[in-house]
């Protein structure tokens, strides 16, 4: 039950009626002693608020914070999930491409000793080996359907990730030149999938003989 508020003139009152009633009547001083010292302290008056109320906003608070938290765990754990699946990706492509054709061990051997001939057996290896890498997991695409070195027109707001413009770029477009390259874009992905905890910075791992 909220406490009644008192004016001061009321307050004064009944001071004076209890500070007369303690005095004159013992029984009466001791029940208000027993009352007052089974009371727990005040806090402020700004402070005082009704303990059900109290207990109700704790609760509201509380309920709000779980769910709050709930939602800020959930986005974060989704974020991270979308950062690891971007970075991932390239990393489990480029493991791949090793796997079948040997791609990393041959761009980072030296290559400079080794006559044209023998650069070409080994380029047909790594080749053949990433090309079927290529296929089984991705879709690429040309970008222009146009034969290469024919004539194309690139047309007002072309998108200029996809269309790479050189030579002497006039003002504005439309454009006409000549293909030099279709270029390609990849539609589909299908990569394994992404086990927690393996470390995907090794593309390939040491192989021991015993």
């Amino acid at each position: 039950m909220a406490e009644p508020k008192l004016s001061v003139i009321t307050r004064l009152w009944f001071s004076l009626v209890c500070l007369l009633r303690v005095l004159l009547d013992g029984a009466f001083a001791a029940r208000v002693w027993a009352v007052r010292s089974a009371l727990p302290a005040l806090g402020p008056a700004g402070d005082e608020q009704d303990p059900d109320e109290d207990e109700g906003e704790d609760e509201d608070e509380d309920e709000g914070e779980d769910e709050d938290g709930d939602e800020g765990e959930d986005e974060a754990a989704a974020e991270a999930e979308r950062v690891r699946a971007v970075a991932v990706a390239p990393l489990q492509l480029l493991a791949l491409l090793q796997r079948e054709g040997r791609l990393v061990d041959f761009l980072q051997q030296d290559i400079t000793g080794f006559d044209d001939a023998e650069v070409g057996v080994a380029a047909r290896v790594v080749h053949e080996g990433c090309r079927q890498a290529l296929a089984g997991h991705a879709k690429v695409e040309p970008i222009r359907e146009e034969a290469e070195d024919s004539p194309v027109r690139i047309e007002a707001g072309f998108d200029p990730a996809a269309v790479k413009l050189t030579g002497e770029v006039p003002g504005k477009a439309p454009y006409s030149g000549t293909l030099r390259h279709r270029g390609w874009r990849v539609t589909d992905l299908q990569l394994p999938e992404a086990m927690e905890g393996h470390d995907f910075t090794v593309v390939a791992p040491a192989e021991v003989e015993l």
